[in-house]
């Protein structure tokens, strides 16, 4: 549930003083465990470390990610995929097309 609007977005002013220092044109990476930050527009155009939990997930700020949350763009979990021998054997049978297509694309084309 976001905030009422007479109190304004809950800003982390930390992660904000950092982005001021930096000019818009510099690449680095700006990392933070602050996932509950809200983002402002001051921020578009930054790249971001957040904190996953295990390591920090590269984020560029766009415009659309306004009055987001940092932490809805570095996911925590991992999806492995559902196990089974009908999975392993549908996953052998893709590998077979897409090796058949790149030898198919890298014979040489006009000779018959």
């Amino acid at each position: 549930m976001s905030r009422s609007l007479k109190k304004g977005p809950a800003v982390n002013q930390r992660l904000l003083a950092k982005v001021q220092k930096l000019h818009a044109g510099e690449h680095a990476v700006i990392r933070t465990w602050a996932r509950a930050a809200v983002i402002v527009p001051e921020m578009v155009g930054f790249t971001f470390g957040v904190h996953n939990g295990k390591v920090h997930v590269p984020v560029i700020v766009v415009e659309d990610m306004v009055g987001h949350k940092l932490g809805e763009f570095a996911p925590t979990r991992k999806f492995v995929r559902h196990g089974g021998k009908m999975q392993k054997e549908q996953e052998q049978a893709a590998a077979a097309v897409a090796s058949a297509k790149t030898a198919a694309a890298a014979a040489p084309a006009g000779k018959k």
